[in-house]
């Protein structure tokens, strides 16, 4: 089938020894280089060699981080929701009972088009639209058709289901601070860093604590999405009730009720955050990785450093609790990768 992808569905890989290294991992089942100095190697014979991997389609992949964010950044260019919305649909002191549920809906549809724009991007980019596709691991993802598996990812219980499920509760019983129901200020991006950062902080303890607190623990909640020790992107909710529930549900209250900010911040934040998590379990490098692992951006070479070896890179959007508490380990240094019950 046309969009079936995986080990046995790759398009014929170019035969030069760039892109035999750029797999990663040798025969005896050590990851000899990083995967984002793959990439970079895989692209150099396309590139002058001063671009650092740097192609005009590599840097159009990057228009998928303010695709993300479309929903709010539209209705905040020159206030434009007041032209679209009437006041008297989204006015907090308007509605002293329940609350207004426009901005519960704006925010659930913003997640919905950062998915639309997210996984054009992924089929653009398992299609080689932005450059030779580079799988995080040599064996790359199993085989399996691109559309059914997104169908299963969008509509997985642990997935959308429960965080829909969470935004509507907490919305609609006036559970979150009550600046997040303010429609005033715009974007306040240093909040939405600040939500990022710090929901990355708590579900690192979550993450580890799933772990390690008690072997029933990790049984129950988190192994049920360790089967996937070479995850592809439509794996990322893919996991158990509790465990969305401990590491996903319980950071973002805590994030909330630490984080004040308005509902343009917040509905910034939700779709950043879900399709982020989403992209770092990609079976593929992105052309940002490069500059990502740098600066300490959780990228799936990160991530699936995780998924083989279980005990390091606990962190999911930022690497930075993990270089805090010793529990890193950089991909391209990874020696053997073990498998644990």
């Amino acid at each position: 089938a046309a969009d079936s992808v995986g080990a046995s569905g790759e398009e014929p890989r170019p035969c030069s020894s760039a892109w035999s290294a750029s797999q990663g991992v040798g025969a005896s089942g050590v990851m000899e280089m990083s995967t984002e100095t793959a990439y970079l190697k895989a692209t150099k014979a396309n590139a002058p060699a001063s671009a650092r991997g740097l192609t005009l389609p590599s840097l159009a992949a990057w228009l998928v981080w303010p695709a993300i964010v479309t929903l709010p950044l539209v209705l905040t260019v020159n206030d434009t929701y007041l032209q679209v919305f009437k006041r008297e649909w989204y006015a907090p002191e308007l509605y002293p009972g329940w609350p207004s549920p426009l901005g519960l809906s704006l925010g659930i549809f913003a997640v919905v088009v950062g998915q639309f724009f997210m996984l054009t991007y992924h089929w653009m980019h398992v299609h080689g639209v932005f450059g030779p596709r580079v799988s995080v691991q040599k064996e790359g993802a199993a085989e399996h058709h691109f559309w059914t598996a997104a169908v299963e990812h969008l509509f997985q219980p642990e997935g959308f289901v429960m965080l829909g499920l969470y935004l509507c509760g907490t919305w609609m019983f006036n559970l979150m601070p009550s600046t997040y129901y303010s429609f005033e200020g715009g974007i306040q991006w240093h909040a939405v860093a600040m939500q990022l950062l710090l929901q990355d902080f708590i579900q690192y303890l979550m993450h580890l604590g799933e772990h390690k607190i008690h072997s029933w623990i990790y049984r129950m909640s988190h192994k049920p999405h360790h089967r996937f020790t070479n995850p592809k992107l439509f794996d990322a909710f893919n996991g158990s009730p509790s465990d969305t529930f401990c590491m996903i549900l319980v950071p973002l209250y805590i994030t909330a009720q630490l984080v004040h900010t308005n509902v343009w911040s917040y509905m910034a934040f939700g779709t950043l955050y879900a399709n982020w998590l989403c992209l770092i379990h990609s079976e593929l490098v992105h052309p940002w990785d490069w500059i990502f692992r740098r600066v300490g951006f959780g990228t799936p070479a990160d991530h699936h450093v995780h998924h083989k070896l279980f005990v390091k890179n606990f962190g999911h959007t930022f690497m930075y609790s993990d270089l805090l508490f010793g529990t890193y380990m950089n991909p391209g240094k990874v020696q053997v990768f073990n498998k644990m019950d």
